[in-house]
């Protein structure tokens, strides 16, 4: 079983204490967010993670590699010259795993009490975690839950390759309570098809995993997936960590 976990981001909300450490040595009852993470996904079966690192790199692998890779296969996707973003690091990472299964992909920084196993086994296709926490910017699905767009309700704006959606671009229909569209948030929890990866050829450098399904999803399948019971905490800034000390109590 793959997992990818997205590491490599400055964390600058979490200032200063990422002036001299990664978000994801950040503590959380003294146990860096990395830790917490690869044993919450070794625990579910993962056998081959890779880690994508940027920003104090070498603190994450020395750590990593002093804890004897937590008994698994752990690589990691360098990107200290450039950090790629989320389609750009997704696209360099795959290369690292040794099969073609899909890959479990979570953001270092999210706590959540996702069933990631059953996200996993479940998924037929590309899938995105996604909740219905109030937001600015929501992705859009049909009633199949296939994506279809992303809005952001304060500015109208809407991207979609699918003209019907692109046209209610400017319009109230999004902010409706009665809109036909499912607005979701995600998660930065998904599970990525490697199928998709000869799609990303025309892709280079740093861009967003999100950018690019909404270019290709009028021609392949991405799916969201909706967990009523689902709760998250990005631990993205200083008052939160707090909050992650309760949440891994609860």
């Amino acid at each position: 079983m793959n997992a990818l976990i997205f590491a490599a981001g400055l964390g600058t909300r979490l200032k200063p204490l990422t002036d001299t450490m990664p978000k994801a040595m950040v503590p959380i009852h003294g146990k860096p967010l990395v830790q917490i993470l690869i044993e919450k996904l070794k625990a579910i079966g993962v056998d081959h993670v890779v880690i994508n690192v940027h920003h104090f790199a070498k603190q994450i692998i020395d750590f990593v590699e002093a804890n004897d890779h937590f008994g698994i296969d752990i690589q990691f996707s360098d990107e200290t010259d450039m950090l790629l973003e989320t389609g750009g690091g997704l696209k360099k990472a795959a290369r690292l795993f040794p099969n073609a299964d899909p890959i479990l992909v979570h953001n270092v920084d999210i706590l959540s009490n996702a069933d990631l196993l059953s996200l996993y086994n479940n998924a037929t296709a590309t899938t995105l975690l996604v909740s219905d926490r109030k937001t600015q910017r929501y992705l859009l699905f049909d009633g199949t839950d296939r994506l279809v767009g992303w809005t952001n309700i304060a500015t109208g704006e809407v991207k979609s390759p699918f003209p019907e959606i692109k046209a209610l671009e400017g319009t109230c229909q999004l902010s409706t309570a009665n809109c036909h569209l499912k607005k979701y948030a995600f998660s930065g929890i998904q599970v990525f098809f490697p199928s998709l990866l000869p799609l990303m050829d025309a892709w280079q450098g740093k861009f967003s995993i999100i950018d690019f399904y909404l270019s290709i999803c009028d021609k392949v399948f991405i799916y969201g997936s909706f967990d009523s019971q689902l709760q998250l905490l990005d631990v993205g800034k200083l008052d939160t960590i707090a909050k992650a000390e309760d949440f891994l109590n609860y």
